[in-house]
């Protein structure tokens, strides 16, 4: 019920409200406590942070510092199998015929919330609504930022980072989602 009120947001291209997310995400990192954890998009607003940090003590922020236009070009880009979730781009894993999958030959679909107006009023409310969580752990001395526009540049920079925080985090580790 949570999750289909979190998409109605997301589909008219507005972030999902404090009180929603920070519910969903709690109840996440509820039982995480013994464990190394990274989160990603979350906090994206004061509230949201203030909440956080109430339930949990947060070591590192990491910024990626990361122009708009090349965010919105990467997302415009993207296009989805939608039954397998199969997930192409256009600029660097394009199928291999335009608008087709590759292995079922059906037409890929963009999401709604990749179109092009939709994807520049979420990075407008983004950055009105993250810039204050920005400063609110930098002045706790907790933000670590990292600028580029490419993932293969700026990741060895944030692994070397992460190996001061977690020295036992292997290559292999940290390159295999969880």
């Amino acid at each position: 019920e949570v999750g289909i009120l979190a998409k109605s947001y997301i589909d008219q291209g507005r972030l999902i409200p404090d009180d929603i997310m920070t519910r969903l995400m709690l109840s996440e990192l509820k039982g995480l406590d013994r464990y190394n954890w990274l989160l990603d998009g979350f906090p994206r607003t004061v509230a949201q942070a203030e909440a956080l940090d109430k339930e949990c003590q947060i070591d590192t922020v990491i910024d990626l510092d990361v122009p708009f236009e090349t965010i919105k070009c990467r997302l415009t880009a993207r296009w989805i199998h939608p039954a397998s979730g199969r997930v192409y781009n256009l600029e660097f894993s394009p199928p291999k015929v335009q608008g087709i999958d590759d292995i079922t030959g059906e037409p890929l679909v963009q999401r709604d919330d990749d179109k092009p107006e939709t994807v520049t009023k979420r990075l407008q409310a983004y950055d009105a609504q993250t810039k204050p969580v920005l400063e609110y752990y930098r002045a706790k001395g907790l933000l670590k930022s990292f600028s580029g526009t490419e993932t293969n540049k700026i990741w060895p920079h944030i692994y070397a980072f992460l190996q001061t925080k977690l020295p036992d985090v292997s290559q292999k580790d940290a390159a295999t989602p969880r």
